[in-house]
C-alpha cells in the first residue's frame, strides 16, 4: 500500500461545544482533507506546537516525553495513520535509538502533537484517505478567508469542557440523508461535524 504524505492545516472550533475539536490534515500533493477528532488536551497542546513563539511555563506532557527522548537520544523519524476502524484512527510512531529502529503504537492525537515537535512528517495510506478524506467545494476567490475564519491555532481559544454522552444522532439518517449532511457540514466548514457524519457513514459502508 502507498503512503501518503500530510500536513497540519490547523484546528477547528468545536461547533457543538462538548470539548471535541477537529485536527485539519491536508493531503499534500492533492485536495483532500483528513478531519480528525480529538480532545480538549490534545488540541491545546497541538496548538501550541504550532505556535513557535509561545512557550509554557512548565512542560506539557508531550514537551516532557520529547525531553526525555532527546536526553535519552531517541528520535521519531515518522508518523504513520495506519488503520480507520468504527471511525478511529490509529496510528504508529517510527522511532530510532543507536541505529534500531521501533515502532510504537500511539493514539492519533498524541502521536501528531510529538511529530510536530520532533519535525517528523505525517503520513497515512492511500485506502484511508480514499475511505475517510474528504474534499472541499470553495471559491477560489474566498477561500484563504473562509479557512482562516474557520481554522485556528492558537491555545487560548480552546475550552475544558466537559464531554457529554450524546446518543448518536445520526444513526437514524439514511445513508443518502448523511451524504447531504456530510457535504453541507463541508460547505459550512464544519469539520468536527462533517468528521462524526463521515464516519458514521464509513461504518454502514464497511
Amino acid at each position: 500500500m502507498s503512503l501518503v504524505k500530510l500536513s497540519i492545516k490547523g484546528i477547528s472550533y468545536s461547533q457543538t461545544q462538548n470539548g471535541a475539536y477537529a485536527l485539519i490534515l491536508n493531503e499534500v500533493d492533492g485536495d483532500r482533507k483528513l478531519p480528525i477528532v480529538i480532545g480538549a488536551f490534545e488540541a491545546q497542546s497541538i496548538a501550541i506546537a504550532l505556535e513557535k513563539e509561545i512557550k509554557p511555563p512548565r512542560p506539557l506532557t508531550h514537551d516532557l516525553f520529547k525531553n526525555f527522548a532527546d536526553r535519552f537520544d531517541i528520535v521519531i523519524k515518522q508518523v504513520i495513520i495506519h488503520k480507520l476502524v468504527d471511525g478511529v484512527f490509529y496510528s504508529s510512531m517510527i522511532c530510532e535509538r543507536d541505529k534500531i529502529e521501533e515502532i510504537i503504537d500511539a493514539r492519533t492525537s498524541d502521536a501528531i502533537a510529538l511529530a510536530l515537535r520532533f519535525n517528523a512528517p505525517i503520513f497515512t495510506y492511500k485506502n484511508i484517505l480514499d475511505k475517510a478524506g474528504i474534499y472541499l467545494k470553495i471559491n477560489p476567490e474566498t477561500e484563504n478567508q473562509e479557512e482562516d475564519e474557520a481554522i485556528l491555532t492558537t491555545p487560548e481559544t480552546f475550552g475544558l469542557e466537559e464531554t457529554s454522552d450524546k446518543q448518536n444522532a445520526f444513526a437514524k439518517l439514511s445513508l443518502s440523508e448523511l451524504h447531504e449532511m456530510l457535504e453541507q457540514a463541508v460547505q459550512d466548514e464544519d469539520y468536527e461535524k462533517a468528521a462524526k457524519v463521515r464516519d458514521e457513514i464509513s461504518k454502514r459502508e464497511s
